[in-house]
């Protein structure tokens, strides 16, 4: 079950700063616009007032303010993913104890085939890593980032 909204949550990652246009969102590379299911936006409006207490500290403390633009509860296909980074083409994933049963596996496997049709990469962390591991997941999403990006402009 998600959370009320609350007051940011305390604690922070330290953050690179990616250099050049890409850092900017600019031109130097495209962000192609994934497809989306428009009847889920209302959907994804309510999930980003009604976060988690993980995806409020990684938002909080790191995302919201990262170099390069990261949205929160995007649509991408007929999904709604946590936090999706378009300019490195990145859903990051916070994952509690639902995707581990064997249906929310099998769910969570379909899910990603789909977003990598796309070019997407799926990063995956548990609730509990975020909340014990957060500098970790911070350094390991950042890093995932300026690699990605490098990647894509070519």
């Amino acid at each position: 079950m998600r959370h009320a909204k609350g007051p940011p949550i305390s604690g922070g990652c330290r953050r690179r700063r990616l250099g050049g246009s890409a850092a900017r969102g600019g031109a130097g590379m495209p962000i192609t616009n994934l497809p989306y299911d428009g009847r889920l936006n209302g959907r994804a409006f309510d999930l980003r007032h009604e976060m988690t207490p993980q995806e409020k500290r990684l938002w909080y403390a790191y995302l919201r303010t990262y170099p390069v633009k990261v949205y929160r509860q995007r649509v991408i296909e007929h999904f709604i993913v946590d936090f999706y980074c378009p300019l490195a083409r990145l859903v990051i994933e916070l994952d509690g104890s639902q995707h581990y049963t064997e249906q929310g596996k099998e769910y969570d496997e379909q899910r990603t085939a789909i977003l990598e049709q796309y070019g997407v990469q799926v990063l995956r962390f548990t609730n509990l890593d975020v909340d014990r591991h957060l500098d970790a997941v911070c350094a390991q999403i950042d890093s995932t980032i300026e690699r990605r990006v490098a990647e894509l402009r070519g």
